[in-house]
């Protein structure tokens, strides 16, 4: 289960990001987290990934307390969840295989099992024919997907996406939300950051929206 219990995040200025944010997510819930830009809603995602640690309060997910995880457990940690961002962050030297096989690379798994599990991965999402491929090589709803899969070929038990379809046309987006979808069918649990309120409103999801830091509906 993930736990945020009276989150705050204060960066120098002062600027508050995030004020007395409490949220609970259950296992296998795919829940949609919405509001302006500026928000908050990256900085709640740092916080949920351990890229950045809270003010102050407390935040509970998957059995770690990321307020006072250091050094190797947030390694450790990460193995369990998996981010898809926005701009897709896919490293441009790297082909297709390469940049989804990196999560199973640094977790040093073995080369049958990544080769067959990368397949795996590739042809769920499409894209067994563009293995080969640099990601500049790539349509923009591509490289989505090839981000998305290498979120998912470590089987994470949370998945976090911020804003995964804020670059694709209605088409591309609505076929990543299925990807998504899919994924939570299996028991993942699912957490998407969107400004598409026509996407959101098309799927009976609950929904988390925040302004001004503060979680205003859920």
């Amino acid at each position: 289960m993930i736990e945020l219990s009276h989150a705050y995040k204060v960066y120098p200025g002062p600027v508050h990001a995030l004020n007395d944010v409490s949220l609970k997510i259950e296992k296998g819930e795919f829940v949609y987290l919405t509001g302006p830009s500026g928000a908050g809603k990256t900085t709640l995602f740092r916080l949920m990934s351990a890229y950045d640690r809270a003010s102050s309060g407390q935040i509970s997910i998957l059995g770690y307390n990321l307020n006072a995880i250091q050094g190797n457990q947030v390694a450790f940690f990460r193995r369990h969840i998996g981010v898809i961002y926005q701009d897709f962050r896919l490293i441009k030297s790297k082909s297709v295989f390469e940049n989804v096989a990196l999560p199973l690379v640094v977790r040093n798994e073995r080369t049958k099992f990544i080769e067959s599990r990368v397949s795996e991965m590739l042809d769920h999402v499409g894209l067994s024919l563009k293995k080969n491929d640099l990601p500049d090589q790539l349509s923009g709803g591509e490289q989505q997907r090839v981000a998305v899969a290498r979120a998912l070929v470590h089987r994470p038990s949370f998945l976090i996406a911020d804003e995964p379809t804020g670059n694709l046309d209605p088409r591309r987006s609505a076929e990543i939300i299925e990807l998504l979808e899919k994924v939570n069918a299996q028991g993942t649990t699912v957490f998407v950051a969107t400004h598409d309120i026509e996407l959101v409103n098309r799927r009976a999801r609950r929904v988390v929206e925040i302004e001004n830091g503060q979680v205003v509906r859920s």
